[in-house]
């Protein structure tokens, strides 16, 4: 694992949001090579909410331990945890102030060594990118 301090920042991440109404029954339904298959679920309306969208990690002013969770290889997530001061495997999910799945890429050569970047994107974003031998894996943030 491994960790950088960071401070003021909110972690942006695509969240889906849930309505609280109950929502009609609808099916689906198909007959291939003579058997059946078919699908029963709810079909929730819009009804002028946002259903998909930006959500995410809202990191107030402090300063945070990051941890990167590689248990997949293909799907890193960012743990943004409150307890500073620990070094190395020292962790306790206890800590956490919530986790963000990272963005997947590799990169075009061997990474030998395990690289932080951050790279403003313009109007309060930056980028925050890992890169680690197979693996780079980045994340958007948003500067309040």
């Amino acid at each position: 694992m491994t960790r950088i301090l960071l401070t003021s920042i909110a972690l942006c991440a695509a969240t889906a949001t849930t309505g609280w109404a109950q929502s009609p029954p609808a099916s689906a339904e198909v007959t291939v090579g003579g058997k059946n298959i078919s699908i029963r679920y709810s079909a929730p309306s819009v009804r002028g909410r946002k259903i998909f969208g930006d959500g995410g990690l809202h990191v107030p002013k402090g300063t945070y331990t990051l941890y990167v969770w590689v248990q997949d290889p293909a799907a890193w997530q960012l743990i943004v945890s409150k307890q500073t001061g620990q070094w190395g495997l020292s962790y306790a999910p206890s800590q956490d102030l919530g986790r963000v799945k990272m963005t997947m890429a590799k990169p075009p050569a061997l990474v030998e060594r395990l690289n932080y970047a951050l790279t403003d994107q313009g109007s309060n974003k930056v980028e925050l990118k890992l890169a680690w031998e197979q693996h780079v894996a980045t994340v958007p943030i948003m500067v309040k």
